[in-house]
């Protein structure tokens, strides 16, 4: 009976071993991977891709058409997932996302002749061949009765982004028409717009803070003292995966450490502790046979 209970004993230990030893070693590798780690060096580099192949195409307006009223839509075609920016008279006028194969954007046009080509950019900002060229003609002789230079909206930026809860900044530049000004910007996600006010004409810092990843249309609207009116819509981008809800996942925090169980060794363990016993029993009553021979 003694062999029997060191049997046991010896069983029950091997068991107990194994599962601690299977958390530990879970516990360990997961937090021997944490990183940043002091004394660590980032590395961080650009795999270079083929530029976009395919060309976007302009649908709407067609060649010929006169506009007396602004903005106008351009409608086009488009290789999905690429950054669509329009150009008049090879000046940037606006951008957006191709999303299911099109794009539709709204666009100021310089008085008088007006070229208009789409072009598609990919995440490294490579160009993709020039859309056909689209010339439309925009009559402002009674859009600006007041004789003052044409209102614009542009920006050396079609697309800027930052992470979610850091200040996205974005210059854009204001030009024509009289002062003071209303600027009205929508950033996309639904918050109130921001309204600013302006007394001259140059480079104002646009400002804003996104509460989530994502890529959101930007729509910004000025109005002069005439009442002329300039847009310019532009795509900022929330960096990192998008997703439906917030996350309160502790792994996701700057230092912290998951612990999580080797599931592989701790089932043969528990496994093996019926076995353990079953084989115990066996032997006891093969010790009670050779007793009662």
């Amino acid at each position: 009976m003694k062999r029997l209970r060191h049997l046991r004993i010896c069983l029950l230990y091997i068991v107990v071993c194994s599962v601690v030893a299977g958390v530990v070693y879970a516990g360990s590798a997961q937090a021997a991977v944490q990183n940043p780690q002091s004394g660590s060096v980032g590395v961080e580099g650009t795999i270079p891709t083929v530029a976009p192949t395919q060309a976007a195409t302009i649908t709407t307006p067609t060649g010929g058409q006169v506009f007396t009223r602004l903005p106008i839509t351009v409608n086009g075609i488009c290789p999905k997932g690429l950054l669509v920016k329009i150009f008049a008279n090879n000046v940037f006028v606006g951008s957006t996302t191709c999303e299911n194969g099109s794009y539709s954007i709204q666009i100021d046009l310089f008085g008088g002749r007006n070229d208009l080509v789409a072009r598609v950019f990919d995440a490294l900002d490579q160009a993709g061949p020039d859309s056909n060229v689209v010339t439309v003609t925009f009559n402002d002789a009674q859009f600006n009765a007041s004789g003052a230079p044409l209102l614009s909206l542009t920006s050396n930026y079609a697309q800027r982004g930052a992470n979610p809860g850091e200040i996205l900044a974005w210059p854009i530049i204001l030009s024509g028409g009289t002062g003071p000004y209303a600027l009205s910007v929508e950033w996309g996600d639904h918050k109130a717009a921001d309204l600013i006010s302006q007394r001259f004409t140059g480079t104002i810092d646009l400002k804003h803070i996104y509460d989530s990843a994502g890529v959101y249309t930007v729509t910004i609207k000025a109005t002069d003292t005439n009442g002329l009116v300039a847009f310019l819509q532009v795509v900022a981008v929330a960096n990192g995966a998008v997703t439906s809800s917030a996350t309160t996942d502790n792994s996701a925090k700057p230092g912290a450490q998951k612990v999580s169980i080797m599931w592989a060794p701790a089932a043969l363990s528990l496994l093996a502790i019926p076995i353990s016993f079953w084989l115990g029993r066996r032997y006891e009553l093969a010790s009670l046979r050779k007793h009662l021979q």
